[in-house]
């Protein structure tokens, strides 16, 4: 039996204290396997991001609070770990490529200051061996002059470059698992094709286990075998892409699906939308978040929570679904 090279269970997120905390993410439980990418999608604030710094163990530790069954990498709980461990295992064994290079980026190093130094910390001391490996992780996201993208600092580097210089950076120690945060937002068409091009060439690669994040379904079709779809904090559907895009099983998803403008359709008209409002975390319905804004709603939805099978590849938390 295969182990999973990241094993979430049981993983929740409360910001605030006492009485006031609000929780964001509730009871979130997957399996990705080595090799395979999994999207997680959802509208934003639904907790994507939170979950992936949950996972991290990058969020402070003032003023939230984060419990989890097990968190695994390769068959090894890091949730327990002091940080003093835990900064050993990220950028070694799982690392993140952030949703804003130009910020997650240190302006006054240059990107081969950057990239050696992850090596150094989580591979190899040596400089040399840090240095010949930071070349050839730029080189393995496409740059043909690796030397000169390796003495360039962040703000002289486009917006693509950067992205690929994060993706080197990420890789360059060969990790297990990445988390890739909206790693194509604000890039155009072509550059976005490029990132998702490498991204996927790089994994197959390495074998490395991907959790995909993106509000962007057309992406995650690209990208990914599998697709886990959030709402206020909950994984409410699991499934893999095709069958979501063929049939969404869970009201919400067939809704998202139904809000994307469908090229060449032969009566033009409004963009469906999906009625009624988010509702805030801090004032959550009981059961079912999604009840009242569904259209195969009854009582029992507002009344219990349906339940999604923790480990299993495929489900849908729901009563009623399509």
């Amino acid at each position: 039996m295969t182990v999973p090279a990241l094993r979430v269970s049981g993983l929740s997120v409360w910001i605030g204290s006492g009485a006031d905390s609000i929780q964001v993410v509730d009871g979130v439980s997957f399996d990705i396997d080595p090799g395979e990418a999994t999207g997680l999608v959802g509208e934003s604030g639904c907790g994507k991001t939170m979950t992936a710094m949950a996972i991290l163990g990058l969020l402070p530790s003032t003023g939230v609070r984060v419990s989890c069954d097990h968190i695994e990498i390769n068959g090894r709980d890091v949730s327990r770990l002091n940080t003093a461990q835990r900064r050993k295992v990220l950028g070694r064994d799982i690392a993140m490529i952030f949703q804003q290079p130009a910020t997650a980026l240190d302006p006054v190093f240059t990107m081969g200051q950057q990239i050696s130094a992850v090596y150094r910390r989580h591979a190899d001391g040596n400089q040399r061996r840090a240095h010949e490996a930071m070349l050839a992780s730029l080189e393995s996201v496409g740059f043909e002059r690796p030397e000169e993208i390796a003495q360039a600092y962040p703000h002289e580097l486009s917006g693509g470059m950067r992205q690929l210089s994060m993706i080197a950076m990420a890789m360059v120690c060969k990790p297990a698992v990445i988390i890739a945060d909206e790693p194509t937002t604000a890039l155009d068409s072509s550059t976005r094709a490029l990132i998702l091009h490498q991204l996927q060439q790089l994994q197959a690669l390495h074998g490395t286990a991907m959790l995909f994040i993106s509000h962007d379904l057309g992406v995650v079709r690209q990208s990914c075998r599998n697709v886990m779809v959030m709402y206020c904090g909950r994984l409410i559907e699991k499934t893999d892409c095709q069958n979501l895009f063929s049939h969404a099983r869970h009201p919400y998803s067939a809704g998202l699906l139904s809000c994307i403008p469908q090229l060449g359709a032969t009566r033009p008209g409004r963009i469906s939308s999906i009625p009624g409002q988010v509702p805030a975390l801090a004032d959550l319905p009981s059961g079912c978040h999604f009840a009242a804004r569904c259209n195969r709603s009854e009582p029992r939805c507002s009344e219990s929570t349906p339940v999604l099978d923790a480990q299993d590849k495929k489900g849908v938390a729901c009563f009623r679904p399509l």
